[in-house]
């Protein structure tokens, strides 16, 4: 191999040296690429919030959020896998239980809203306009009803398990061709109750949003059993080295923020508040 002459080595070092000055001086990658995946609750989703909210903390922060929106059992696991930097669902007890676990530091209560059971107009259980969700899952068992569940281990198919059980029904059990389990998430769930005339149990804003209502309406509401937390954690940096803990950590710290707290505030369809804020409320 001929050698190279000293005067293009030297040229060669000179154009080296000036591109390594160049690079340590390049501006910093747009901000279109700096970006945390959130794993989230298909409430969050399907409400409109994202959209909403989003492209607000993008304009504070630079930071695009990627969203996986699954049901809160799928969104729990896809953390503990290390496949998103931050988990934002509503099942307090699973939450607790993945801090419990060390996948997360710390829990933090961001908003709340209610579930709500959907009915046809026709009420065939007759439970239309009362507000004791026990006494009308009573109801729904002891005729029969038809009924759709989630099926798919998300915040409200926890929630509606939790409540059969209030209401001292084994549903494994005593269900039968009336209960019919999709899962699937909750606009899928509405769908099928409006094809079926049966029953389901929807948060509010994912309900609110809903355009294919049909002959589908509230039939049981009010109650404080019916109360839905929502609360945001960081992947805990200790389980997976490589998740986003710094961006992350901003998110949640906005979420919990005045102005993260004012965003979600502010999010209305037709005129209705979906969900209501309430970071820092102690047992929430």
């Amino acid at each position: 191999m001929t050698a190279l002459p000293r005067r293009s080595l030297i040229a060669a070092g000179l154009f080296l040296g000036l591109t390594g000055i160049a690079l340590a001086q390049a501006p910093a990658a747009p901000s279109g690429e700096r970006f945390i995946t959130v794993a989230s609750t298909t409430s969050t989703q399907d409400s409109g919030l994202f959209n909403h909210i989003l492209p607000l903390f993008k304009a504070k922060t630079g930071i695009e959020v990627r969203v996986i929106s699954q049901g809160t059992g799928q969104a729990l696991d896809t953390a503990r896998r290390g496949d998103a930097d931050v988990v934002f669902v509503h099942a307090r007890a699973q939450e607790l239980k993945f801090v419990e676990e060390g996948f997360s530091t710390e829990r933090r209560p961001v908003m709340y809203n209610d579930f709500v059971l959907i009915g046809p107009k026709s009420d065939p259980a007759g439970v239309a306009g009362t507000k004791d969700i026990v006494a009308a899952l009573k109801k729904v068992q002891e005729k029969a009803s038809p009924f759709v569940s989630r099926g798919d281990k998300s915040g409200t198919h926890a929630a509606e398990l939790n409540l059969w059980k209030v209401a001292g029904i084994d549903i494994a059990a005593q269900k039968g061709p009336w209960y019919r389990e999709i899962g699937q998430g909750m606009g899928a769930a509405l769908n099928t109750s409006g094809a079926m005339g049966a029953y389901v149990l929807s948060d509010r804003a994912t309900w609110i949003s809903f355009k294919n209502r049909g002959d589908l309406v509230i039939s049981v509401e009010g109650d404080q059993r019916l109360f839905n937390q929502y609360g945001v954690m960081s992947v805990n940096p200790a389980k997976h080295p490589h998740v986003k803990v710094a961006d992350g950590k901003l998110f949640a710290d906005w979420l919990t923020s005045p102005e993260g707290q004012k965003a979600i505030a502010d999010y209305k369809i037709d005129g209705q508040q979906l969900f209501f804020p309430n970071a820092g409320q102690a047992g929430a």
